[in-house]
């Protein structure tokens, strides 16, 4: 079974769906490892409610990102992690992890990139009047939601409420990141 650790910086919503995919074997790998650098992020109660180690870290306490970056490698490398799923990781990794995990960190992102980059995805796609909005799941190179497209999933929306937007763009995360991993695991055997 696969080893992969999951990076999460807030609530933890999609770090959810992939414990419990896991946990019931729609996953076939296990999460070893959740990074999170939010001391106070509630992904940690979900973490803790599966039975998942967390790394917490506090990003200012370290010289650089390259040694924070160092040290969860390390980490990670000794709980035999083979792959990193992002689920609203809020750091751009350096070249410490792309170079350690390279063609094997994931990202999820709420926009059907190339449009729509960066933190405020929904909201910008939503400022703008789209009128098609999705999930877009891609590798992690040094571009900011750059990498290769592994999935995507699209929907319509014309109303005028970004809280509605915003649990229908999580309603299509959840489930499209659990078929991606599973996928994902089962092609890497």
């Amino acid at each position: 079974m696969k080893k992969i650790a999951v990076f999460a910086s807030g609530n933890g919503s999609n770090f959810e769906a992939l414990a419990a995919a896991c946990a019931d074997g729609r996953i076939d790998a296990r999460i070893a490892l959740l990074v999170c650098d939010k001391p106070g992020a509630y992904v940690l109660q979900r973490a803790d409610r599966f039975g998942i180690p967390a790394f917490v870290f506090r990003p200012k306490e370290y010289a650089s990102k390259a040694d924070y970056e160092r040290q969860i490698v390390e980490r990670l490398q000794a709980e035999g992690v083979e792959w990193i799923f992002l689920a609203g990781y809020m750091r751009i990794l350096s070249e410490v992890m792309l170079e350690a995990y390279r063609d094997r960190i994931v990202n999820i992102h709420p926009s059907l990139l190339p449009a729509f980059k960066g933190a405020h995805a929904i909201a910008d796609a939503f400022a703008y009047g789209v009128k098609v909005y999705g999930v877009t799941i891609h590798y992690v190179n040094g571009e900011l939601d750059g990498g290769k497209i592994i999935a995507q999933r699209a929907f319509d929306y014309t109303g005028d409420d970004l809280d509605e937007l915003e649990a229908k763009v999580h309603a299509v995360e959840h489930p499209l990141y659990v078929e991606t991993a599973a996928r994902l695991m089962k092609e890497s055997r």
